[in-house]
């Protein structure tokens, strides 16, 4: 039985850049030990790609009227066809590589409920990896040297325990503010929110956004005000990895290092508790003042 099951939904396979990163990415999930992998949806060529590849293939995820996946029924569809205690929802864009797997199982060794997020490494890439012998050294010193640490805004992965986030909200897959709720609703239940950045390499293949409506990012995308409305509205998809409330390093938790940011974003959270019977735009001008709010934009770009 596999210790993790990670699920996805890849977009079409028609643009060849996307389709080049998403057959990395999936590759490379094949190569983990103890996973196994499930690919939502019926785009372009999924069914080809899994077939290839040899992972499970559901094609009857639920959508909303524009025809985009929902993220609730992708929940539900991974849970049903998982034979893991860990379940992983991921963009297709990731490439992993085995420290995802042993950090994931130091995590599960140290708490019975959580959720293990990390920022990701940005990678330029415009060719096919070789996944010969070797090859995630060769990636690893390739990433470093084009040195794109992501700001600690935006997850592209959350792993957990079966147990947890049995209630997702019907979220738009590939809009904004539904990886910030799925922060705030661990926080919201005490979970430990576990960031393993300092123990894990994530690489993110980096891509235009031709995919959308215009070429335009997913923050601006109509859809992203549905996701935000199902998450309760601006202050819940504010969470961060800035919330997170332990590190993982070396295969033990520790408390976050502060930093200004991280300091700046308990300052906010502790006066959105004291001024809540305020209405929702008040609190944003006493929690978020222009200063703090030009950070954050920066952060959220």
């Amino acid at each position: 039985m596999p210790l993790i099951t990670l699920f996805s939904a890849p977009k079409p396979f028609t643009n060849p850049h996307i389709a080049m990163i998403q057959r990395n990415a999936i590759t490379s999930w094949t190569l983990l030990p103890d996973v196994e992998v499930i690919l939502l949806g019926e785009e372009a060529g999924l069914a080809e790609i899994a077939k290839e590849l040899g992972v499970k293939h559901l094609p009857n995820v639920a959508r909303n009227a524009n025809g985009t996946p929902l993220i609730s029924s992708m929940f539900q569809l991974a849970r049903e066809n998982s034979n893991s205690d860990l379940l992983c929802i991921i963009n297709a864009d990731m490439i992993l590589m085995p420290d995802f797997v042993e950090n994931a199982k130091q995590a599960a060794r140290l708490k019975e409920k959580f959720v293990l997020l990390s920022q990701r490494w940005d990678y330029d890439i415009t060719s096919p990896l070789d996944f010969s012998a070797g090859w995630e050294s060769g990636l690893r010193e390739s990433v470093r040297k084009q040195n794109q640490l992501h700001r600690p805004a935006g997850s592209d992965f959350f792993l957990f325990p079966k147990s947890c986030y049995n209630d997702i909200p019907n979220f738009i897959i590939g809009r904004a503010g539904w990886d910030n709720w799925m922060i705030y609703k661990a926080r919201l239940e005490n979970w430990p929110v576990i960031d393993c950045t300092p123990s894990v390499m994530i690489v993110h293949q980096n891509h235009d956004y031709s995919h959308l409506p215009g070429g335009r990012s997913h923050y601006d995308h109509p859809d992203t005000n549905e996701n935000i409305r199902l998450a309760g509205g601006q202050a819940n998809i504010r969470y961060t990895i800035l919330d997170s409330t332990h590190q993982l390093v070396d295969g033990k938790l520790a408390s976050p290092k502060m930093t200004s940011l991280r300091f700046t974003r308990r300052l906010e959270l502790m006066l959105r508790s004291i001024f809540f019977f305020l209405p929702e735009a008040m609190i944003e001008n006493i929690a978020r003042p222009k200063r703090w709010q030009k950070r954050f934009k920066k952060l959220f770009k």
